[in-house]
C-alpha cells in the first residue's frame, strides 16, 4: 500500500510581531502555539514580505508577489530617473495595471490549492483572503473547494458597520474598506450572525469543515480517503483593535509602564530563549511622529496601554482558536500526519495614523462622529483604534522598524513548524533553527511532501510561471545542511522601499519622507552584515564597496526577473503625494463599501485597466494577453 499522504495546515496571523507569542518571548498567553513549538521547532530567520496581500500571494503561489499580481499597492509612479520630480501628475503610466501590479492573483500563476485539489486533496479556507474582491477572483475560483473568506484587507472584527447619515454615501477609505465583506463558497455573505467575532468564526468554520471531512472519509473506501490542505488566515491582530473583553481583561495594567519597558522585557526574554544573541545590538526606536511615553499625559498613556491590552487579547483569541483546530485533529488521530505551520504575514503594524496631516480632516471627524474610543470602550465593536510605532517596535526588536519596511522589522516573522511524525528532522523537538527561509518555500515543500509536480509552464491551457521558492524537504530529511545554500539571493520591494540579500549580506533602500520618521530612510542604498548586525544599524557601504556593487547587480537581476517597477530618486516626494497621483479606487474591481453595493454588487463592479510592460492596453482573453 502506498504511504499515507500528509495533511497540511497553515495558520496565518495578520500583522503579528516577531516576539508577540510566548514561544518567541512574548508575555501574551499562547499555550496552543507554544505547544506546537514544543512538538516542533521555531525559525528565527523566516521571512515574509512587508505587507499583507503580497505575503499571502507568495504563500499560495511559491513565487514573488510582483509576479503573482500583488506588486506594491502604494500608488507611486514609474518616473524615469531625473525626469520631472515636481510635476508628478505628468509622469508616465502608473504601476497599477501592469503585469504583477493587478491587485489580485493574476493568470500567470497557479495556486497551491489548485494543484493539491487536482491531486486529490480537499482544499479548505476560513479567514482573510485579500487577493481579489470579486467572486471570479475569490478562493473558490483559485482552487479552494470550501471557503468562508474575508475579501478585503481589514475588517471590523465584530462585523459592525456604522449607519451613515442620509446623504453620506461613504466614509474615508480607511474606515469603509474595513467593512466585513465575506464570501461563503460562491456567494457573498450579506448578514453575519449575532455575536460574531472574526477569529472565533474562522476557527469554528474550519473546525466544522474538518468534521465534515472526517465524516466523508469515514464513509469512503480506504483507497478513496482524501488528505486535506487547510488554510486558516486570521485578520487579527490587524487594526481596528477589537477583542472580546474576557481576553482583554487578562492584560489589565500589564503595559502601564509603556512600550520602551516592554521592549526591554521582550529583548531579555528573546536572549534567554536563545532566539537572539546575548550581545545583540537592537536598533534604536524610530518614532518621532508620536510622543515619547514620559512626555504623554496620564490620560494618553492610559488609552495607549489599553490599545496594547486589546492587541494582546486579540492574539490570545487567535491562540484559542488554533487550539480548537489542533485539539480536534489530535483527538481523531490526524495531528501526527499533519504538517502544521504558524506564522505572520509581515512585521507588527506601526502606523501612526493620527500623526498624518491628511487624517486630521475628514477621517478624524468621521472617527469622532461614529466611534467611541473612550477608555472603557476600547476593544468593543464600536471602537476604532491602533497602537502605533512604539508598541510595534517592542514587538519587532531587535530589528529595525516594522510593517511596510523592507528592513528586518518588516519582513522577519515568527514561524513555528510541526512535522508529521513520519518525518525525521535534524532539529530536536522544541528546538530552534537559524536557517534562512521564506514564505515562497511553503508551496514547493508541500508539493514535495505530497508527491505532486508543479504544472509549469502551462496550466489549464494558459502559461504559468515556475516557483521561485525551495522545498524544505531535503533539509528536513538531513540530506542538505540548509534550505537555501550560501549563494542564494532574495529581493524585496514594497512601496519603493527595497532590499536584496545574499547569505549574511543585505542591502536596503529606504526613501526619505519629509512627513515620516526622521531616520526611516536616507534615499541611498545601505549595506549590513546580518550575522554581526541583525539590527541593521551600521552601514558598511563605504567599507565594502565590492560587496555593495555585487548586491546592486543582483538587485537589478531581481528587478528584471520579477518585473518590479524600478526605484526612483524622487520616490519620497511621490509617496507623500499618493492620493493626488492616483484615486484610491483606481485599481479596485468592486467598490463594496458604497451605499447599496452589497445588495446589488454588479452595479459597483469595475474592470481596471491593464497594460503590458511597454504601456500598451491589454486584455486577457482565451488564455493569453491581447492588445486593445
Amino acid at each position: 500500500m502506498a504511504p499515507k499522504r500528509p495533511n497540511f495546515l497553515i495558520v496565518l496571523a495578520d500583522d503579528l510581531g516577531f516576539s508577540d507569542v510566548g514561544c518567541y518571548g512574548g508575555e501574551i498567553r499562547t499555550p496552543n502555539i507554544d505547544k506546537l513549538a514544543r512538538d516542533g521547532f521555531r525559525m528565527t530567520d523566516f521571512h515574509a514580505t512587508a505587507l499583507c496581500s503580497p505575503s499571502r500571494s507568495m504563500i499560495l503561489t511559491g513565487t514573488d508577489n510582483h509576479i503573482a499580481g500583488l506588486g506594491s499597492l502604494v500608488e507611486w509612479l514609474a518616473t524615469p530617473i531625473g525626469a520631472n520630480p515636481k510635476g508628478l501628475k505628468e509622469s508616465p503610466a502608473p504601476a497599477r495595471g501592469k503585469p504583477g501590479y493587478e491587485g489580485y492573483l493574476n493568470e500567470r500563476v497557479v495556486t497551491l490549492p489548485e494543484v493539491l485539489r487536482d491531486a486529490g486533496y480537499l482544499t479548505l479556507i476560513s479567514g482573510k483572503w485579500h487577493l481579489g474582491l470579486r467572486k471570479d477572483k475569490a478562493p473558490r475560483a483559485r482552487g479552494f473547494e470550501r471557503a468562508f473568506a474575508l475579501l478585503p484587507g481589514a475588517s471590523n472584527h465584530f462585523g459592525w458597520e456604522p449607519q451613515l447619515e442620509e446623504g453620506e454615501p461613504e466614509g474615508p477609505k480607511m474606515f469603509t474598506t474595513s467593512y466585513p465583506l465575506h464570501v461563503q463558497d460562491d456567494e457573498y455573505v450579506h448578514h453575519l450572525p449575532k455575536g460574531w467575532y472574526s477569529s472565533n468564526s474562522y476557527g469554528d468554520t474550519l473546525l466544522q469543515y474538518l468534521k465534515d471531512w472526517k465524516a466523508d472519509n469515514d464513509k469512503a473506501d480506504e483507497t478513496n480517503h482524501r488528505p486535506f490542505f487547510a488554510y486558516l488566515p486570521f485578520t487579527a491582530p490587524h487594526w481596528p483593535l477589537h477583542a472580546p473583553q474576557e481576553y482583554i481583561q487578562h492584560y489589565r495594567g500589564m503595559y502601564d509602564d509603556g512600550p520602551d519597558a516592554l521592549r526591554l522585557r521582550r529583548l531579555a526574554r528573546l536572549k534567554e530563549l536563545g532566539l537572539v544573541d546575548k550581545d545583540v545590538e537592537p536598533h534604536p526606536v524610530v518614532a518621532s511622529e508620536v510622543s515619547e511615553w514620559d512626555d504623554m499625559s496620564a490620560e494618553a498613556r492610559q488609552l495607549s496601554a489599553r490599545a496594547m491590552e486589546t492587541y494582546s487579547g486579540m492574539v490570545e483569541c487567535i491562540d484559542h482558536n488554533v487550539g480548537k483546530v489542533v485539539d480536534y485533529l489530535e483527538g481523531i488521530g490526524e495531528l501526527e500526519n499533519t504538517f502544521v505551520m504558524f506564522m505572520s504575514d509581515n512585521g507588527a503594524e506601526g502606523g501612526a495614523h493620527e500623526a498624518n496631516p491628511a487624517f486630521q480632516g475628514g477621517p478624524m471627524t468621521y472617527l469622532q462622529k461614529y466611534y467611541d474610543n473612550s477608555l472603557e470602550n476600547i476593544g468593543n465593536y464600536n471602537s476604532f483604534t491602533w497602537y502605533g510605532p512604539r508598541w510595534a517596535q517592542a514587538s519587532t526588536a531587535p530589528s529595525r522598524m516594522y510593517k511596510s519596511y523592507t528592513t528586518e522589522g518588516g519582513i522577519r516573522v515568527p514561524c513555528v513548524v510541526k512535522l508529521p511524525t513520519s518525518y525525521s528532522c535534524p532539529i530536536p523537538r522544541g528546538g530552534i533553527t537559524h536557517k534562512f527561509s521564506t514564505i515562497m518555500d511553503i508551496m514547493p515543500t508541500f508539493l514535495d511532501m505530497a508527491g505532486v509536480r508543479h504544472p509549469a509552464p502551462t496550466y489549464q491551457g494558459r502559461e504559468v510561471v515556475h516557483m521561485r521558492g525551495k522545498s524544505m524537504v531535503p533539509w528536513l530529511n538531513g540530506e542538505a545542511n540548509a534550505i537555501h545554500q550560501a549563494d542564494f539571493v532574495e529581493g524585496w520591494e514594497m512601496g519603493g522601499r527595497a532590499a536584496v540579500r545574499k547569505n549574511n549580506w543585505k542591502a536596503v533602500y529606504l526613501p526619505e519622507r519629509n512627513h515620516g520618521p526622521s531616520r526611516a530612510g536616507r534615499s541611498k542604498w545601505e549595506l549590513f552584515d546580518l550575522d554581526k548586525d541583525p539590527g541593521e544599524i551600521h552601514d558598511l557601504c563605504d567599507q565594502h564597496p565590492d560587496i555593495m556593487k555585487e548586491l546592486l547587480k543582483l538587485w537589478d537581476q531581481y528587478v528584471v526577473e520579477t518585473g518590479v517597477i524600478p526605484l526612483n530618486p524622487a520616490l519620497g516626494e511621490y509617496i507623500a503625494a499618493t492620493e493626488e497621483q492616483m484615486p484610491d479606487n483606481g485599481w479596485i474591481e468592486y467598490e463594496f463599501w458604497k451605499r447599496g453595493a452589497r445588495e446589488n454588487p454588479e452595479k459597483f463592479f469595475h474592470t481596471p485597466k491593464r497594460f503590458d510592460r511597454e504601456g500598451n492596453r491589454v486584455e486577457f482573453k482565451d488564455g493569453a494577453f491581447v492588445k486593445v
